[in-house]
């Protein structure tokens, strides 16, 4: 039976039931046992999902507060996104996407260089968000010839080899590391705290700089700065005041192209189309995916003409390309899911909603010891707890009908992330379920 997605939380089982806990059984036996962490409180299986509810195999409703790992901005199953998938499908589902493009491929391009900041407007497809990464990071090489990189500490750019050479998780690096490029160097993300901003940003510049200084005299001098304008599974932690724009200047002075990954941020999440327009800083590339089509997987590395310009024209073997480029469906899905966000003001919608959820959790840290602190901008806030209460947190309000996640390299915090159609209603819900699972643990 399909989820209500006017609803709130109802649970009528164990959380995980019985069907869960025997797909968890069954899933244990055929996926990488590196995959999905199967446990007495987890996994639930997911069999309906609708606006901002997702229904459970056994029949559990709850309020979506992670929107799908930040991808259904619009709602889970929007049906103007779901219709224009079907039709497409129906019609074309595949092109030859670099050889024989479908039309549907121009189309998205254009709309995507109408609705980036300044004279972005030349892209490249992907699927995954870490392939958008990958795009760029190339690209950089392209323009520049230098191969260093300059990445953050805590932050998470996608898994795939390039851009897990950016990341900064030591967990997710070491199995890998003496296969991972040498030529990134990570400083610090200076995080606005309200105390002592300048002086962390300034930190921060000035290791970038020392970065920069030390790499000329390697075999990697910077090509490439990468950054997040909001860390997402950092913490969501946002920069200083001046950071991004000292960055573009720093840019703007060297041989290097600036690259945000905005695959978390983008799409309205943060109250603006785009993160970096709170600071009026464009990048020279910047990394679209995971609301970019409120379902399917796409991305894109849309930079602008001058630093794109650096790739060959194509003589007919693509030298950065893949098989399912410009998919149709894919696509289809893309501008649905833009008409949708632009004509029901999802991004001022996400913007309100953060500020009613901000001044929400602005109290607990009054209120509850365990409350270290609490912030984010629009629909990406979180709060950061004191160790391993985050994860217990989310353990609590699963079994209450909320779905959260714990976010940060320690998974510090509780990120409040739901799509931009979560109604009034259910926020208050699941904000209350919250509430109560912070005061629980508060002792």
């Amino acid at each position: 039976m399909p989820v209500d997605g006017a609803g709130i939380g109802r649970i009528v089982s164990a959380v995980p039931g019985p069907r869960s806990r025997s797909l968890a059984q069954r899933l244990a036996r055929v996926e990488s046992p590196n995959i999905t962490r199967i446990a007495a409180d987890a996994p639930i299986f997911w069999a309906d999902a609708e606006a901002a509810c997702v229904q459970d195999v056994d029949g559990n409703t709850f309020v979506d507060l992670t929107a799908g790992f930040g991808v259904a901005h619009a709602g889970h199953a929007n049906p103007r996104v779901a219709r224009a998938l079907a039709a497409q499908a129906n019609r074309l589902p595949h092109a030859l996407g670099d050889v024989n493009p479908a039309e549907i491929k121009v189309r998205l391009l254009e709309r995507l260089a109408a609705i980036t900041p300044g004279s972005l407007s030349v892209s490249i497809l992907g699927s995954a968000g870490a392939e958008a990464v990958e795009a760029a990071l190339k690209t950089a090489v392209m323009r520049t010839g230098r191969t260093g990189i300059i990445a953050f500490e805590r932050a998470y750019h996608g898994l795939t080899y390039g851009a897990l050479a950016a990341t900064a998780r030591r967990d997710f690096r070491e199995p890998f590391a003496a296969q991972l490029f040498a030529g990134v160097r990570f400083a610090p993300f200076p995080e606005a705290t309200g105390n002592g901003d300048s002086i962390a940003e300034d930190r921060a510049i000035d290791a970038v700089r020392e970065a920069v200084r030390q790499a000329e005299s390697s075999p990697n001098p910077i090509g490439a700065i990468i950054v997040e304008p909001v860390q997402g599974r950092g913490g969501l932690n946002v920069p200083t005041p001046g950071f991004l724009q000292r960055l573009r200047s720093l840019c703007d002075g060297l041989r290097i192209v600036l690259i945000f990954d905005e695959i978390y941020t983008g799409f309205g999440r943060t109250g603006r189309m785009f993160a970096c327009e709170h600071w009026d800083v464009v990048p020279d590339i910047l990394c679209a995916g995971k609301a970019l089509t409120g379902s399917v997987p796409l991305s894109a590395a849309i930079g602008s003409p001058t630093v794109m310009s650096a790739w060959p024209l194509s003589r007919g073997e693509a030298i950065h390309t893949s098989t399912f480029l410009g998919n149709p469906v894919a696509c289809a899905a893309a501008l649905a899911q833009m008409d949708e966000i632009e004509q029901n003001g999802l991004v001022e919608r996400a913007a309100a909603l953060g500020h009613r959820i901000h001044a929400r959790t602005a109290a607990w840290r009054e209120r509850f010891a365990v409350v270290r602190d609490s912030g984010g901008l629009g629909l990406l806030q979180r709060v950061r707890l004191d160790g391993g209460v985050a994860l217990r947190v989310a353990s609590a309000a699963l079994r209450e009908g909320v779905l959260v996640l714990a976010e940060g390299e320690s998974a510090e915090s509780i990120a409040i992330t739901p799509p931009a159609v979560i109604t009034e209603t259910q926020l208050e819900f699941a904000l209350d379920v919250i509430e109560r699972a912070i005061a629980a643990h508060a002792g």
